[in-house]
């Protein structure tokens, strides 16, 4: 960037080579409300070059043995982990999220997932059975799908669409990954690496625009056997809608309405501090005028407290931690994912009451129970229609389990196996000897 008030301009990445734009579309930075970042307006010619990058790379590439695959996500790791810091500066600048979480979440996990995904491609096993009174054997194998078509979010932009992109290339395919227009700089600063740690040209293509011109073309391409999406619920609608024709495999992590339960016996020093985490690191104005209209009494932030901005913020995208009670449950406040910093705070008499209140929204990815009683902890955690319930502890992750939501929240499971499962094809083979 030449000069300090020069804007950044991204590129897409297809085949190795950054490729510039006909025409590109503004990103904002949150912390001042202007223009810092153009980002491709990319639509139909660009997804068809980066498809037909990939598939040229695929017979290559998925012919590797997972020992090769294995070093160069490593090696990808490596060279991530060595910017962590310039990483992190982009990402708390382009998503506006805290430095320190950049530093300590985002960045590090996006180094994790490379790792991990590098370690487990090494260590699945396949199925073998025999009928020897028909003299046969039979044995499972998988192989990768092809060219995987990955659509991330705005709101954990390279945590996720690694989490995406490193099982993708582990199990043998080649990628074609749409981010967020919104924060499109850390996925524009991954390319840069993958030449450096020996990811051949197409393996990886990036193509940064909007939903309606880049997603769709990437989602309805014909060649794009399999789709992994986070977001929206409408955007996966319309992501199911265009791949029908198909028949293109699916995952799709969607929303979450996260209840945090907190039962008499909590420990309340563990559980305030965790549940403050949660409630406001990534939970917006028009909600809360909505609640107040409804009746409900705001505690602190929004319309209660005065937000003193430095001058060279105030058209910044800042709001004061929101604190709501005496609202009903039936209100959006309480049903619809709101991305700010909001929580409401309601009683509950019962066990089963407050089971069958968190169970009375269609959304069900993750909830937290809070209590002392190990047996109601276990009770609780197995009536809770939710994908992930934290107890005593918020957000600590083992990815070798299974991370999706129930319900609306959307289809299929994200983890070693589940993962593994998503992006290849099992093939039974019977051999007669």
């Amino acid at each position: 960037m030449a000069g300090t008030k020069a804007l950044l301009m991204l590129e897409n990445f297809i085949d190795g080579k950054f490729s510039p734009c006909s025409s590109y579309i503004d990103s904002y930075d949150p912390s001042t409300g202007e223009v810092y970042c153009r980002v491709p307006n990319s639509g139909k010619d660009e997804i068809e070059a980066a498809v037909k990058a990939a598939r040229e790379a695929f017979p290559g590439w998925s012919s590797r043995s997972p020992q090769e695959r294995s070093r160069v996500l490593n090696q990808v790791a490596d060279l991530l982990e060595q910017s962590l810091e310039e990483f992190a500066q982009a990402e708390s600048k382009d998503q506006g999220k805290t430095l320190a979480l950049a530093r300590t979440m985002d960045i590090p996990r996006s180094v994790q997932n490379f790792r991990f995904f590098a370690s487990s491609i090494l260590h699945h096993t396949s199925e073998c059975t025999q009928m020897d009174h028909l003299g046969c054997m039979h044995y499972t194998v998988r192989t990768p799908v092809g060219v995987a078509g990955l659509i991330s979010p705005w709101n954990l932009p390279l945590y996720l669409l690694t989490w995406k992109i490193a099982p993708a290339m582990a199990a043998g395919n080649t990628v074609v990954a749409k981010p967020s227009e919104l924060t499109s700089v850390t996925a524009w600063m991954l390319c840069t690496l993958l030449d450096k740690a020996g990811v051949p040209p197409g393996v990886v293509n990036i193509v940064f625009g909007t939903g309606p011109r880049v997603g769709e073309a990437l989602v309805s391409h014909p060649e794009v056997p399999l789709i992994s999406f986070t977001g929206s619920q409408p955007t996966a609608e319309r992501i199911t809608q265009l791949s029908a024709p198909h028949c293109k495999k699916l995952s799709l992590e969607l929303g979450g309405k996260n209840p945090a339960i907190i039962f008499e016996d909590a420990n309340l020093d563990e559980c305030i501090p965790a549940t403050v985490r949660s409630s406001f690191a990534n939970q917006v104005r028009s909600y809360v005028k909505r609640a107040l209209a409804e009746g409900a009494q705001i505690w602190c932030g929004e319309g209660v407290d005065k937000l003193n901005l430095p001058a060279r913020n105030q058209a910044g995208y800042f709001m004061l931690p929101t604190v709501i009670t005496d609202i009903k449950d039936e209100s959006c406040c309480m049903t619809e994912e709101i991305f700010g910093p909001v929580t409401c705070v309601v009683p509950f008499d019962s066990e089963e009451e407050v089971i069958e209140r968190a169970n009375n929204v269609k959304y069900g990815l993750a909830a937290t129970v809070w209590s002392s009683n190990v047996g109601r902890v276990h009770r609780v955690a197995k009536k809770l229609q939710s994908g992930l319930v934290w107890t005593n502890c918020w957000l600590i992750r083992e990815l070798n389990l299974p991370f999706g939501g129930m319900k609306s929240s959307g289809i299929g499971r994200e983890g070693a196996k589940d993962s593994y499962d998503f992006f290849t094809e099992i093939k039974t083979i019977t051999v007669k000897h």
